[in-house]
Order: C-alpha cells, then structure tokens, then sequence
C-alpha cells in the first residue's frame, strides 16, 4: 500500500514516514504542493496525506488536481481547526480531515480506515484506440497494422497527458486539471502546452489526426478521450 505524505514542515514529514514505514505501508513524501501534485501523477498512490498550509500550491488547490482523475482517498491533516477549512476540503474531494497536533493512535485508526475503501487488486487500465493499445501498466503503446506490432515512442509529458485522460475515458477533463497536474498553478493559462502535446498525441495515435475519433477537444473548457465502442 503505497502512501503519500505532503507537508512542508520536515519535522512532521519525517515523523510520519517514519511511523507509516514501520507498519509497512510505502512511503512518498513532497515539502510543497507542486511536489505532491508531480509524485500524485508519477507514483499513484492508494491513499494520500496531505497538509493545507504549503507553498507553490496550497492544499486545496492540490486536492482539485489530483481529484480532477484520481478517486485515491485523501486525509488531510492540518493545523487549521476552523469549521470553514474543514468544510471547504472536504467539498474540494477530501475523505477525512485530522487537525494538528494529533495522536498518533488516531491519525493511524484513520489511514486504516481509509485504506479499507481501496481494492488491493485494482485493475490499471489497458484501452484500445483503434489499432492502438495504451496498457497503463507496462507503460506502452503499441499498434497493430497490417506491417505487424509496432511500440509508439511518446515523451514523458505525452504520457502524463494521455494517462490522466486514460484514467477517465470518456469524461471531460478540464484544461487547469491537465495543466495544474503536469506544470503546476503558474500555467494554468497556459493553453498552448496542451495544444501542442495532444496535437502531438493526435499524429501518433489518431488514424486522420486531422479529423480526431478519439483525443477530443471540448471547446473552451478541455479534453475527452473516447474508447472504441
């Protein structure tokens, strides 16, 4: 059971991976919430940890990313103790809230909990688009045609882009959710990014990347990856 802990005190970080390794979870921590954003989408943790108060982005702001394609269980732990802090987490997407300082028994009766809610065999997502597979799990796309299988090189950036699209096929996935999950909160208006990646993504895996049957774009608001069928 993979875990990820973001706080941008040291101190609490480093007491909490030390707790949490002991009763044998996985740890992956990150000091600010660009971090915690970044390890989100590159180590897919089954439950998350996260304080409200840190630099870059800020608590909430990383709850909204990683719910914008992840259903991972999110236990915040913060020192804000105000009703309206609380409220406002919880309706971003987080399952639990634990206020600072906290007893450890507790905070640990809550991951237990919270951990009951993840399948331990989750199935990681393989589509087809077309002639193309995109398997998650080995982390390849390979297209079958008449010259036989043939793996499709995409950079880094062009698969976060499609796996976070892969991990909601066929829900709309908005602009600021890819920019903020991929780049942060300064480029949230930065629109050209995604332009450029999914037209990218178009030429390596749509038939007529002109005419797109499975990368489509809704206007003025994000992406939508349709599945054959």
């Amino acid at each position: 059971m993979k875990i990820l802990v973001a706080d941008d005190d040291p101190q609490i970080l480093r007491a909490l991976r030390i707790t949490l390794t002991a009763k044998g979870y996985d740890v992956v921590t990150a000091l600010d919430g660009a971090q915690a954003v970044a390890a989100a989408v590159d180590q897919q943790p089954d439950l998350v940890l996260l304080d409200l108060g840190m630099p870059r982005l800020d608590g909430v702001e990383v709850i909204h990313a990683i719910r914008g394609w992840s259903q991972a269980p999110i236990l915040v732990v913060s020192g804000r103790a105000g009703s309206a802090d609380k409220v406002e987490a919880l309706d971003a997407g987080a399952d639990d809230y634990v206020t600072k300082p906290f007893a450890v028994d507790e905070l640990l009766a809550r991951v237990r909990a919270l951990t009951r809610r993840v399948p331990q065999a989750a199935e990681t997502p393989a589509v087809r688009l077309g002639e193309v597979t995109v398997d998650l799990a080995a982390r390849s796309v390979v297209r079958e045609g008449e010259g036989g299988r043939q793996h499709v090189r995409l950079t880094p950036t062009e698969w976060q882009v499609l796996e976070i699209l892969v991990r909601n096929p066929g829900r709309l996935v908005t602009r600021q959710t890819l920019l903020t999950s991929i780049w942060g909160s300064e480029h949230v208006a930065d629109t050209g990014y995604l332009r450029l990646y999914v037209s990218q993504l178009r030429k390596k895996l749509e038939p007529d990347p002109a005419h797109p049957r499975h990368l489509l774009t809704e206007a003025g608001m994000g992406y939508r990856l349709e599945l054959d069928g």
